[in-house]
């Protein structure tokens, strides 16, 4: 069953469990941050999706966004004394976008249904273990590679099989077809799978170039605007 949800626009993917900071300037989005916090917007909650093509939010027809996005939840706001807001939100979950609203509201409204993972087939449970470690080996190698050892954390050894892929993801430095990939994939195993052979990927890339990247944190301001 459909159900309506504020939409984001940005040209970033979040991912469930993931943590994403966020500059409020823009009048509609103001608005929105101000539902969010006053209670009009119920569960403080608003959709991320991302856009096809650039970086600007001016959305106005479903083509222009990608089919799948991401619920966020409002954890942390600051509104500064121009109005602006500086936000934290948290990745939660997945839904597909199936049409827009851009009259009803200061901002946009979508009509989503809710996305759960696929179930996995019984003879493919046993696998699990084995492939969740070789994904957070690929993962440790990629920061290994990408950054200092007190610049980055693994996920909790308790994070099951469907959570996984998206907290090994959430703040390696990922091309947006890479995490909206692993976004789209209801298959746990497969997104373990993904999230293995994407690291491994990376890690070559950066151990070829000798590079290591910028924080994730610095690049908080142009995903988005707004």
């Amino acid at each position: 069953m459909a159900e309506t949800l504020p939409i984001f626009p940005l040209g970033t993917v979040l991912l469930p469990g993931a943590s994403l900071p966020l500059h409020i300037f823009e009048p509609r989005y103001r608005q929105l941050t101000v539902d969010l916090v006053t209670g009009a917007v119920t569960g403080r909650s608003f959709g991320v999706v991302a856009i096809r093509q650039g970086w600007f939010t001016d959305v106005d027809e479903l083509s222009q966004l990608h089919d799948v996005g991401c619920s966020a939840t409002l954890r942390q706001v600051n509104r500064l004394p121009d109005g602006r807001f500086d936000i934290v939100t948290r990745g939660e979950r997945r839904f597909r976008l199936l049409d827009i609203d851009s009259g009803s509201a200061p901002y946009l409204l979508g009509s989503v249904e809710w996305l759960p993972d696929a179930e996995v087939a019984a003879a493919s449970v046993s696998a699990a273990p084995q492939l969740s470690e070789s994904a957070r080996a690929a993962h440790r190698r990629y920061c290994n590679a990408a950054w200092h050892r007190e610049d980055w954390n693994e996920p909790e050894v308790g994070a099951d099989t469907g959570t996984l892929a998206h907290l090994l993801a959430a703040d390696c430095l990922l091309t947006i077809e890479d995490r909206q990939g692993l976004l789209e994939e209801r298959n746990p195993l497969r997104r373990l799978r993904m999230v293995r052979r994407v690291l491994n990927r990376e890690t070559g890339i950066l151990r070829e170039l000798r590079a290591i990247p910028a924080a994730l944190s610095e690049f908080s301001i142009r995903p988005s605007t707004n």
